[in-house]
């Protein structure tokens, strides 16, 4: 059993950059691939990127390629997402996830954490 936790999200204005980091508060992280994806108000969720449990092969949705960069470091349990030139159409819940496979679909993985808001401002 994995317990994640999201941290690092907030208000920033448009064109602004936020670092999320997820933590496994119980468990490891190193054995699973890492995921986010986020829910904008009123809308599914979607993928936003992928990673190995390695580090290795990331991948991104195509709105975000070029602006945010997942990554980890197995040493502190933790992956991050690093999102710069934010768009007020990046606001959403953020969520982090870790399943054995680096796959887009939210099935894919097995364990999420709660959710952290990131508000872009116009």
């Amino acid at each position: 059993q994995v317990q994640l936790v999201e941290s690092g999200g907030g208000l920033v204005q448009a064109g602004g950059s936020l670092r999320l980091s997820c933590a496994a508060s119980r468990g490891s992280f190193r054995p699973y691939a890492g995921g986010w994806f986020r829910q904008p108000p009123g809308k599914e969720r979607e993928f936003v990127a992928a990673v190995s449990w390695s580090g290795g092969s990331p991948y991104y949705a195509d709105s975000m390629k070029g602006r945010f960069t997942i990554s980890r470091d197995n040493a502190k349990n933790t992956v991050y997402l690093q999102m710069n030139s934010l768009k007020p159409e990046d606001t959403a819940v953020y969520y982090c996830a870790a399943g054995l496979v680096a796959g887009r679909g939210s099935s894919d993985y097995d364990y999420w954490g709660q959710g952290i808001q990131v508000t872009v401002s116009s």
